[in-house]
């Protein structure tokens, strides 16, 4: 996806028709980018209350026994891997990402992440968060202000427009 400062070709946008230029997006700032990730770890507690604690308690209640705490970490990589994947794949945006008018796209063709991108995208953004925050802290020296995840993974979080004001 070739870039004009800030700008990018709108995800899914084709080759303009004659005379027409190519829809274009911005890149989505920094600030938006990390409050989009504050309100979606609070969206992700309700996840994992109801895919992770639930199951496990119930668990511990009838057979009084607790998975080994490896065990419970892969489940928690790969329940909130789905979700995220989920709606990377299958529209773009996580519930989080909606309310803040971000998309998730392929940086090259600016089409949604396939279902690989996406998992490679999820896999990359764990050590860019928990090693110190490396990953995000990389957006503040990138030239297109974007995380480490999203540069390796071969993707970009855009700007979607606002609604028009009636």
């Amino acid at each position: 996806m070739s870039r004009k400062g800030n700008k990018t070709p709108a995800a899914g946008a084709q080759a303009a028709a004659p005379g027409r230029s190519p829809t274009v997006v911005e890149l989505a700032g920094l600030r938006r980018r990390l409050a989009s990730m504050l309100y979606e770890t609070m969206l992700l507690l309700g996840v994992l209350a109801l895919t992770f604690m639930v199951p496990n308690l119930l668990i511990g209640m009838i057979f009084e026994v607790a998975p080994p705490g490896w065990l419970a970490w892969i489940h928690v990589f790969l329940v909130l891997g789905f979700y995220f994947v989920w709606y990377w794949h299958r529209q773009g945006q996580t519930l989080a990402m909606q309310t803040w008018r971000l998309k998730v796209v392929d940086s090259v063709s600016g089409q949604p992440l396939s279902a690989a991108r996406s998992w490679l995208r999820y896999a990359l953004a764990w050590p860019s968060v928990l090693i110190g925050g490396v990953g995000l802290i990389w957006a503040i020296f990138d030239r297109d202000r974007q995380f480490l995840h999203d540069r390796l993974g071969g993707s970009c979080v855009v700007l979607l427009p606002g609604q028009p004001k009636r």
